[in-house]
C-alpha cells in the first residue's frame, strides 16, 4: 500500500510539473516585437519617367508579411491579365525599408483572333520593382521612391530604371 501511494505521489508530481510547463509554453507572447511595416497597404503610384508616366490613376495594394516576404497587386493587373508581384522586404533604418518584388507581364495581342490562336495572353517577360520606403511617425502611412526594370522572357533588359514615387496608407477596419 505504501508503494502504491509513493508511485501515486510521484506520478501526481510529474503530471503537475508537465501541466505547469505546458501552461507556460502556451502563454500568449505579448512582448514579441512586430515590425511596423507588417500589414496591408493601399497606395497611389506615379512614375516620373518612361512608359508608365502617362498613367495618372496607378494604385498598388501591398501585403508585407512578418519574415520579410510580400505581395503586390495593381489596379492594372487586368490590362492585360497579369498575376500579382511577389518579393521581399527588409528594414534598413529607423522607419526605413527596402522592398524588391517581381511580376510577370503579358503581351497584348493585336486582335481577338491572335488571342484565340495564342490561347490567351502570351508571356512577354518579367518586371522588377525596387522601392525605398519611409514610414510616417504614426505608422499609418508611408512615402517611397520606386524603380522599375522590365525584361523580355530571355532576360534581356527592355526598360532601365524608370523612376516614380508612391504614397500608401495602412488598410484598417
Amino acid at each position: 500500500m505504501k508503494k502504491q501511494r509513493a508511485y501515486f505521489s510521484i506520478i501526481l508530481t510529474v503530471m503537475s510539473v508537465v501541466l505547469v510547463l505546458f501552461a507556460f509554453s502556451c502563454k500568449e507572447q505579448k512582448d514579441v516585437p512586430v515590425d511596423e511595416l507588417v500589414g496591408a497597404w493601399k497606395g497611389k503610384v506615379q512614375f516620373n519617367t518612361g512608359v508608365y508616366a502617362e498613367i495618372k490613376d496607378f494604385e498598388f495594394m501591398y501585403v508585407f508579411n512578418s519574415g520579410g516576404t510580400m505581395t503586390e497587386s495593381s489596379n492594372y493587373d487586368g490590362v492585360p491579365p497579369t498575376p500579382p508581384a511577389y518579393g521581399m522586404w527588409k528594414k534598413t533604418g529607423e522607419k526605413e525599408y527596402e522592398a524588391r518584388y517581381e511580376f510577370y507581364w503579358n503581351k497584348v495581342p493585336n486582335s481577338y483572333e491572335e488571342l484565340i490562336k495564342a490561347g490567351g495572353f502570351p508571356n512577354a517577360g518579367y518586371g522588377v520593382l525596387s522601392e525605398k520606403i519611409i514610414l510616417s511617425d504614426d505608422g499609418r502611412s508611408y512615402s517611397s521612391t520606386i524603380t522599375l526594370n522590365l525584361f523580355d522572357p530571355t532576360g534581356k533588359q527592355l526598360i532601365i530604371n524608370e523612376e516614380g514615387t508612391a504614397e500608401a496608407k495602412r488598410m484598417e477596419f
